[in-house]
């Protein structure tokens, strides 16, 4: 069993025929460290699932500061939900942290395995769903919580990423600076 089908099986019950449309319906796809999926400027015509690899999600603001918005590493999926549903320019770059292989599907062909496979689409809204309440938990942690707070709630809800990813981007998506996140991980180590 492959892993995208361990992921489906995981989340609801498919028949096997399902989820071999659903696999073959796939293009294969691998990019290397740094290799951008999607800039700024271009429609977002894809849902990519990550088989092996990393990915950040992130906009850039006119004084040139990154905001990573997201990581997608193994059995998650990116877009930039907004321009894919829109079909207008994405305000988001999508670039590959590490090597990393995907899945990805148009949206005519994804809207094509909904009409046909119930349970796929009744995933796809799950992870929606999921993905909104994340949004919403974030935005009450970026709005309520101290620095150090962020800093232990990405830890304890990405410990591979957090792993994976260089400081300066965990204080982007935290919204720290890299000193602030210095001197917790600093801190964080003394107490060890």
């Amino acid at each position: 069993m492959n892993q995208l089908d361990q992921y489906l099986r995981s989340k609801v019950q498919f028949a096997d025929e399902e989820l071999l449309r659903i696999q073959t319906s796939a293009t294969p796809l691998t990019v290397r460290k740094r290799q951008l999926l999607l800039r700024a400027g271009d429609v977002c015509r894809h849902k990519l699932f990550v088989l092996r690899g990393l990915l950040r999600v992130y906009r850039v603001s006119k004084d040139g500061t990154e905001s990573v918005m997201w990581f997608a590493a193994e059995s998650q999926w990116a877009i930039d939900p907004e321009s894919y549903t829109t079909e207008t320019p994405s305000h988001c770059y999508i670039e590959a942290l590490e090597d990393t292989a995907l899945l990805l599907w148009t949206k005519e062909t994804m809207n094509e395995l909904f009409a046909a496979i119930l349970p796929f689409r009744q995933l796809s809204d799950r992870v929606r769903e999921e993905s909104h309440n994340r949004s919403l938990q974030r935005i009450y942690i970026n709005i309520s919580h101290t620095a150090e707070e962020k800093y232990d709630a990405f830890v304890a809800d990405n410990p591979t990423v957090f792993r994976r990813v260089p400081l300066h981007m965990v204080a982007s998506y935290l919204g720290v600076t890299r000193e602030t996140l210095s001197r917790i991980r600093h801190k964080h180590h003394q107490l060890r």
